[in-house]
């Protein structure tokens, strides 16, 4: 896939060589025992050792991604002569010296010390939880107090918690540069796709078992970059942080997203309180909170990367990327139609949360939740035709043709789902339900990524590329959705298995009747129209798909569509726009951080974040 940094260096193999695209390496099921932290600390040292000078061969102006590290790590361990086992600990280690200069470079109060609750002593422990995570009473029965008060007193933000989302969402927000963090592997493992690869200087101090309580771990590795602050002339390594950023504030900074988009029936609170100021405001305040912007942060990313790239460049501690008006306005619309799409599909799919919150329909009743959807596509028109004399009138009736094109197509697969909803036919096959991923998730991607393309100038190179590449990010994802359904998934649907007994045409549905015997298939029937106990019908249907291996197919299927487009990805000749493709998909199909629960059910305290 992607050149891996330093590749050339560390293999021996030419310049040129380095910056051809390297396969991804084939991802693991399981890597449990790939995790072993060695047992001495002079064996915990000599990695360590080893993983510092592995680490100055490589190329520090990009960053890496799991993948790529796992090939440091495994070429490391053979050219020690370590065994396989120890490769989680050296890929940390190879990792924390890739980043540790530019770490020790952040400021004190730009950075964040994240530590685990499991760290706490066990028994008699006096703190609570609050969102946060734990609220350190520094009694001093354990290790965490006496590296919160220390970096409290630096400036350091402190989060006693565990899980990545919180922490890149603290980071995207803006408060903090720079992440020096204790956990154990299997915690590091989940971070690095989801932290590592947007360019976030990182050092990990690995915890010396998994253990959820009473653990341990070298405390001379924290103290050794907790006081230490070195600054650097210049950013060495390129960051979309400052993209996330500037997406985020596009909706978050109050002063900026009313001068784009001002309002007009709703400037006060008592206007908006009013029968005719309702709408606009539920409208505007669903646009503005919730989700993670992804796909007006990729309009963005696409502008800048055929725009130069200086947002990129200036790295995780430069000012956030200056977005011209009427870019941020286009970007703006993509997020309004994204939003205005869920609204009316959270009330087809009969969803109960979105946001970690009550689904707009539950909340307010069909009918407004109609007319706010309905709302948003109006703003998100309005939007585009706003920035037409800043991005010209005819990027803006391209933009405007393809996201009119993407809304059909969209339309056009909710409705194939709605009319097998109504009929069911156990005919299904995979490619009918892939064909209806199609048409339902990829076009708001196609629309995002040629958006920030055509603002930059005129887009006939990637008219074919453009949208092949969504459609297979687009199915990948909405694969990875139907996985999360049976998991459970806290930024949106908080019940696990919704989906299914909903009777949507899922791929996984369609991969199980393929297979299944006559007799799996009226299990299968009786588990999606029977009146037993939720609980009961969902623990048949995950037999069934246990029995028919259907989450390691629909795995296998996620693979394949991450294959596809990575090879159009590397067919790309535009260095900026290449790697912001690859960045795609390790964002949107990236590995889940828990596996299937056993349970049949599984509801979860709502979290404010989103897709």
């Amino acid at each position: 896939m992607t050149h891996a940094p330093g590749a050339a260096e560390a293999n021996g193999s030419s310049l040129s060589d380095a910056h051809k695209p390297a396969k991804r390496v084939k991802r693991r099921v399981s890597t449990a025992h790939l995790k072993t932290v060695p047992e001495t600390l002079a064996e915990r040292e000599e990695i360590k050792n080893a993983a510092e000078r592995f680490a100055t061969n490589l190329d520090k102006s990009r960053a890496f991604n799991k993948s790529q590290l796992e090939a440091f790590g495994r070429q490391m361990l053979a050219d020690m002569g370590r065994p396989e086992k120890y490769l989680g600990f050296a890929m940390v280690l190879i990792g924390n010296f890739f980043w540790r200069q530019q770490f020790l470079a952040t400021p004190f109060e730009r950075r964040l010390l994240l530590l685990p609750h499991c760290l706490k002593h066990a028994e008699g422990c006096p703190a609570e939880y609050d969102e946060f995570g734990l609220d350190c009473e520094k009694c001093g029965a354990c290790s965490i107090a006496d590296y919160k008060v220390r970096a409290e007193q630096l400036g350091y933000k402190v989060l006693v918690a565990e899980g990545s989302p919180i922490v890149l969402k603290i980071i995207v927000s803006g408060y903090v540069n720079g992440i020096l963090g204790v956990a154990c592997l299997n915690v590091l493992e989940k971070a690095i796709d989801k932290v590592l690869i947007a360019g976030v200087p990182s050092y990990a101090v690995p915890l010396h078992s998994g253990d959820c309580k009473n653990t341990t771990l070298d405390e001379a590795w924290i103290w050794e970059v907790l006081e230490k602050y070195e600054p650097l002339e210049e950013q060495q390594t390129q960051s979309y942080l400052p993209l996330m950023r500037a997406s985020n504030r596009l909706f978050d900074d109050e002063e900026r997203f009313a001068r784009l988009l001002p309002r007009v029936r709703s400037k006060t609170a008592e206007q908006a309180a009013t029968p005719l100021g309702r709408t606009e405001h539920t409208a505007y305040d669903w646009l503005q909170h919730g989700g993670k912007r992804f796909r007006p942060f990729i309009t963005l990313a696409a502008y800048d990367a055929m725009t130069g790239g200086e947002a990129i460049a200036a790295g995780a501690g430069g000012d956030d990327a200056t977005v011209p008006d009427g870019v941020g306005r286009v970007a703006m619309a993509i997020e309004a139609f994204h939003k205005a799409s869920l609204v009316h599909d959270d009330i087809e799919d009969s969803d109960l949360y979105r946001y970690g919150r009550e689904t707009l329909h539950r909340s307010l009743g069909v009918g407004p939740a109609i007319n706010i959807g309905d709302h948003l596509i109006g703003i998100g028109y309005k939007l585009v035709t706003a920035a037409r004399k800043e991005i010209g009138a005819e990027a803006a009736a391209d933009i405007l043709d393809r996201m009119a094109n993407a809304h059909v197509r969209l339309c056009d697969g909710q409705g194939a789902e709605m009319a097998w909803q109504a009929a069911p036919d156990f005919t299904l096959t995979p490619l009918d339900a892939l064909q209806i991923y199609a048409l339902k998730t990829s076009p708001a991607f196609e629309a995002a990524l040629y958006a920030g393309i055509r603002m930059a100038g005129p887009a006939e190179a990637f008219e074919e590329m453009i949208p092949q590449f969504a459609r297979h990010v687009g199915v990948g994802f909405q694969i990875l959705n139907d996985l999360k359904d049976w998991r459970g998934d806290v930024n949106n649907k908080l019940v696990a298995g919704q989906d299914a007994l909903s009777l949507r045409p899922t791929v996984l549905l369609a991969l199980a009747l393929q297979e299944a015997s006559d007799e799996q298939k009226a299990t299968i029937r009786s588990a999606l129209s029977g009146e037993e106990p939720t609980s009961v019908r969902l623990g048949r249907l995950r037999r069934v798909f246990n029995d028919l291996q259907v989450f390691e197919k629909a795995d296998s299927l996620v693979e394949k569509s991450r294959a596809r487009a990575e090879q159009l990805a590397d067919a790309v000749e535009q260095e900026d726009l290449r790697r912001l493709l690859y960045f795609f998909i390790d964002t949107v199909l990236a590995e889940e951080d828990a596996p299937a629960p056993k349970s049949n059910v599984l509801v979860q305290l709502p979290v404010t974040a989103g897709a």
